[in-house]
């Protein structure tokens, strides 16, 4: 089964929006994984009116603000396959996520994640945006972009 998802390469100025995931929702509630740099990112939900909604909300749920501006979707999807433990938890064996260049509008002091599976949140350059990430799938997919970054 494949989970839709959004995600999204959040911006201002020169610096990248990175949140420290430890948790993840499983079938069984949260449950704590290996941590991860990576972008915010999150299912459609069938609640959810359309992708931008999606991640909307996601934005809100992993930083705890609303002071975004979504400049672009991406016509590429990242795509990838969960790791067979993760697959027994979620009940999905991969994702496909839309992503969206968004522009944060706030203040970083601002940044409080409302969702208990984001425990960090912090700007990167974007010299240092690949190489901090964890995921090569990721990496792969951002390193693809970086003219449109």
């Amino acid at each position: 089964m494949i989970r839709k998802a959004v995600g999204a390469i959040i911006y201002q100025q020169d610096n990248y929006l990175l949140v420290y995931k430890s948790n993840i929702n499983t079938t069984l509630g949260k449950q704590t994984i290996a941590s991860t740099w990576d972008f915010v990112k999150g299912g459609v939900e069938a609640w959810d009116a359309d992708l931008e909604s999606a991640l909307l909300r996601e934005l809100k749920e992993e930083t705890g603000s609303t002071k975004y501006r979504i400049h672009k979707q991406f016509e590429r999807l990242l795509s990838f396959e969960f790791e067979k433990s993760i697959q027994e938890k979620i009940g999905f064996e991969k994702q496909e996520t839309t992503m969206f260049l968004v522009e944060f509008l706030g203040k970083i002091s601002q940044l409080q994640p409302v969702d208990q599976e984001i425990t960090r949140v912090r700007f990167v350059k974007k010299h240092t945006l690949v190489g901090t990430l964890s995921h090569a799938d990721t990496k792969s997919y951002v390193s693809d972009l970086c003219s449109e970054l």
